[in-house]
């Protein structure tokens, strides 16, 4: 009898264990941590005049909640610093921009995972300043010519390789210096302008400067994809994406806002579809479509 109740106690504890050990173990995994990341960069990254408008940012930054940086948060589950500012360039990195902004390397730290950006275009006032000018010249010559070229020839073109360039490359080794764990992401710039037949009603630039303002947006392009290769950074190349989006084409093709007839008050920038088609890319350099 004795050795039976032992039987009994033996067998009763192993089903315990069957039943009851397992529940034991079951126990919930804990959430991953989201992706710690940051946003940097100027009026291109901040999608400036694209409504709804960040209610965090300083009003100077012309921030929009739907730019490219929480487009890509939101795939990633991401967890997004937003210091994006309009008018930005790669000096606002290390100062700040506007009284009572930080300058945006403030944001990074050692546990920034990953970092995008889309700045070089303000540096030395030279893109900016080519299509204002490019574009008073245009509007000059009723759109015949080519004024622009013909005043400027190689200097804007020249600034963006002496200047802009190696401006880029301490920006972005200022970057790895601050996150250094961080992937870090530099985005071309979407074509404003067609390749040759410009849209004088649109984009007051002369038909002879069309050409002209494109190879100086290819140069400033060139001058980021090569400070992304010198310093390891991911560049998302947007040329081919972009082609047949720009400033000349329809309302929901064009990703890019004219100086007439847009829908955007901050002009020759990216709308609301052009941010989230600069995000996808980036989704798609992250390997993560």
């Amino acid at each position: 009898m004795r050795r039976l109740a032992v039987c009994f106690l033996a067998v009763a504890a192993v089903l315990l264990g069957l039943f009851v050990a397992p529940a034991a173990q079951a126990k919930p995994k804990a959430p991953a941590a989201p992706l710690q990341y940051v946003a940097l960069g100027d009026s291109y990254s901040a999608a400036s005049g694209v409504l709804p408008p960040d209610p965090t940012a300083p009003p100077q930054c012309l921030r929009s909640l739907r730019n490219y940086p929480h487009v890509l948060a939101a795939q990633l589950g991401a967890q997004l610093t937003d210091v994006t500012c309009g008018g930005a360039d790669t000096g606002d990195y290390r100062g700040s921009q506007h009284p009572g902004v930080a300058p945006q390397l403030d944001a990074l730290d050692r546990s920034t995972q990953l970092v995008t950006m889309t700045i070089g275009g303000n540096d030395s006032n030279v893109f900016i300043s080519s299509i204002l000018a490019c574009g008073v010249a245009g509007a000059s010559t009723l759109g015949q010519g080519s004024p622009c070229k013909d005043r400027y020839g190689d200097s804007f073109e020249n600034t963006v390789r002496t200047t802009t360039y190696p401006a880029l490359v301490q920006a972005l080794r200022d970057v790895e210096k601050r996150a250094p764990k961080a992937q870090v992401v530099i985005l071309g710039y979407p074509w404003i302008l067609p390749a040759t037949t410009g849209c004088f009603d649109k984009m007051p630039v002369a038909q002879g400067d069309i050409p002209y303002l494109r190879d100086l947006q290819a140069t400033l392009n060139d001058a980021v994809q090569r400070a992304a290769q010198e310093t390891g950074a991911t560049y998302v190349d947007l040329s081919a994406a972009s082609e047949g989006h720009d400033a000349c084409q329809a309302i929901g093709t064009r990703w890019i806002e004219p100086v007439l007839q847009g829908t955007n008050p901050v002009i020759v920038h990216p709308n609301a579809l052009g941010e989230s088609e600069m995000a996808a890319r980036t989704l798609a350099a992250l390997g993560r479509r």
